[in-house]
């Protein structure tokens, strides 16, 4: 897996803190950094989410992702699946995530309350190898819903 950042800033006269990423697969995508009022030549302009938000989001895709193929291989009608994130964050530098919580929201047929479980668990513990890895420093908690439809 690769993927190269380039620095949008520092040539000519752009300045800020905006990051452009293209990922080995060949997609592109925009970081930016919150502004500064004290310093603004310091801060980003808030053109795009910040690198830390597309982190607690690759973490929430990839734990997603798991929940809705475990389920399809389970052969239940799930028809949606959204997880919303909520973290905090160490005070000190390095300031990382010290508490995530995922909060899935399951729709589908009649798919057990069970079935959904088990497949956040199986995400949480085996399969999601960015929730695995902010697991590391984070304590990560999980809740649930299912929707019938």
């Amino acid at each position: 897996m690769e993927c190269t950042v380039n620095w949008t800033g520092g040539l000519g006269t752009r300045s800020g803190m905006g990051f452009v990423a293209e990922t080995g697969s060949g997609h592109t995508l925009m970081m930016d950094g919150a502004p500064d009022a004290a310093k603004p030549e310091l801060g980003g302009q808030n053109l795009a989410p910040r690198p830390l938000e597309l982190l607690l989001a690759g973490a929430g895709g990839c734990t997603a992702y798991d929940v809705v193929l475990i389920l399809k291989r389970g052969r239940h009608a799930v028809s949606g699946c959204t997880v919303k994130l909520t973290a905090e964050r160490a005070d000190t530098d390095p300031k990382v995530f010290t508490q995530i919580n995922m909060h899935f929201t399951v729709t589908g047929k009649a798919v057990p309350a069970a079935a959904v479980e088990r497949a956040i668990a199986m995400s949480h513990d085996k399969y999601c190898s960015a929730s695995i890895m902010l697991g590391k420093t984070a304590q990560i908690s999980t809740s649930f819903e299912v929707l019938e439809v």
